[in-house]
């Protein structure tokens, strides 16, 4: 929404009260998604393939002491979406974050969250369906199929299930999550009950020991820790999901709040718990990357057909990643199409109150997706997390200059804060913003590939400012456009 139409709703208001505006990416959506819902969204995106997967190369890497670094991680990711939960309570949207760049930082804060949203999306919806056509050929009734065809049949899958309705969405979303915390909650116990009765994995009694035994918490040193940091915020993407869900659910004030306070455990128990025993059950160094350090350990416990079993739950966390990517970019295009800054077939809605048009330019990305499958099935996995995790920081970081912009905004007050607020504003913001761009920065340590991500920032930066100036001469005229047509119309 333009600035001058919300000035207008402001000079039109009876009162002297501050006014919450409208976003015109808002209308036309349906409330069909339930608190439980948005409770498993928010579950689903703090559990990933990060977890059931990266872990078992990171612990290899960086030994006992990842568990401080999934802390860590976990403790600044929670700030993030705090600060996204504040804002969405002030005024819900299914242009989220974007909704509130435009609202508190104009259309260019707008524009770059938005894109750089979709960056991370588009790459990560190419790293979903590369992985869940590698997890299918662990079975080998699926070996002799093509990589390139599994990748093609599960873009197709979870597309047809996008573009139904948000309800469809909110229930493989569900079952997804309810997977993925069944089976973390089974390990945990299992876990504790070896450490307990001191039964022996791999001839070996587990307990601190296999810690202090073994180099201790970091027996690579201190930068093999700092190293992991970046994949490390990348299996916290998709926490920030639960903002964009809050547009369709019906009473976001209340649920949204509950959500993301549950975040913080749930990162402690899940990452941090499943990390912790881990470490006390194997030596670090047993674990290794491209294995789920669940097989790694059940397999050591002699337990048969446990790799297919992980294999599953890995697969049904890359399926509700691939899920999450499609439903969040098409809620985050069509708040930007309606106002110029996003291709304008992105802001169509179907019958079913789905942004279609949004939901098809990621899949269209992923069929791309599809041919770098075929072209380098070996390498296809490695190239798009690289440039995802530009598109994570780079959103995570414009969450942030948005609250800050918006309790600026309040002190003057212009807007009035909820009580559900971010704590220890503005530093917050601040060191958050710092600690993104100290991963960001660190990442040069990593001559393999994280030189090679960082060479990509001046090509994302240029595409960004080529598309800025071919984008505000949209945003002019629907602005110009905006009092004759209506702020709410879709396109």
């Amino acid at each position: 929404m333009s600035k001058d139409a919300v000035n207008t709703a402001v000079d039109a208001s009876p009162t002297d009260a501050p006014q919450t505006p409208a976003d015109a990416g808002d209308a036309g959506y349906s409330k069909a998604l339930k608190s439980r819902h948005v409770n498993m969204i928010a579950i689903g995106g703090a559990i990933g393939t990060g977890l059931f997967l990266g872990a078992g190369g990171r612990l290899h890497d960086a030994g006992p002491a990842l568990v401080f670094a999934y802390l860590v991680c976990g403790i600044f990711a929670y700030l993030v979406v705090r600060a996204l939960g504040e804002m969405v309570v002030y005024r819900p949207s299914s242009g989220s974050f974007v909704s509130y760049a435009r609202e508190f930082l104009g259309e260019k804060g707008a524009y770059i969250a938005g894109w750089m949203y979709f960056l991370n999306w588009s790459m990560t919806g190419i790293a979903d369906i590369t992985a869940i056509a590698l997890y299918t050929q662990y079975w080998s009734a699926f070996t002799s199929v093509p990589q390139w065809v599994l990748a093609l049949i599960a873009l197709a899958v979870v597309l047809s299930v996008n573009l139904v309705s948000v309800k469809y969405f909110g229930e493989m979303e569900f079952w997804f999550s309810i997977i993925k915390v069944a089976t973390l909650v089974a390990f945990l116990f299992v876990g504790i009950f070896l450490i307990a009765t001191q039964h022996p994995v791999d001839g070996q009694t587990p307990g601190l020991h296999m810690i202090t035994d073994h180099g201790g918490w970091m027996p690579s040193g201190t930068m093999s820790v700092i190293l992991v940091m970046q994949g490390v915020v990348f299996a916290y993407a998709a926490l920030e999901l639960v903002g964009v869900a809050a547009g369709e659910t019906a009473e976001p004030q209340k649920v949204v709040p509950r959500a993301v306070n549950s975040i913080m455990w749930r990162v402690g128990l899940f990452y941090c718990g499943s990390v912790l025993l881990l470490a006390l059950l194997l030596p670090s160094s047993t674990y290794k990357a491209g294995e789920s350090p669940f097989v790694t350990l059940f397999s050591k416990l002699g337990v048969g057909g446990i790799g297919d079993i992980v294999n599953l739950v890995v697969l049904t966390a890359a399926m509700s990643s691939l899920n999450s990517g499609l439903y969040s970019t098409g809620r985050i295009l069509r708040s930007m199409a309606m106002s110029g800054s996003a291709p304008q077939f992105t802001a169509r809605m179907n019958r079913s109150q789905v942004p279609y048009g949004g939901i098809l330019l990621t899949a269209g990305v992923g069929v791309l997706g599809v041919g770098l499958n075929y072209l380098l099935p070996a390498d296809a996995f490695e190239i798009v997390i690289e440039i995802s995790s530009i598109g994570i920081i780079g959103t995570w970081v414009m969450i942030m200059v948005a609250h800050l912009a918006f309790v600026r905004r309040a002190k003057q007050g212009l807007v009035e804060r909820p009580a559900f607020r971010l704590p220890g504003s503005p530093v917050t913001e601040i060191v958050t913003i710092v600690f993104l761009v100290l991963v960001l920065g660190l990442m040069w340590n990593d001559a393999e590939t994280g030189r090679k991500t960082l060479s990509l920032i001046p090509v994302v930066a240029v595409l960004l400012v080529v598309g800025w100036f071919r984008a505000r001469k949209n945003i002019a005229r629907k602005a110009a456009a905006e009092p004759q047509t209506g702020a709410t119309k879709d396109e």
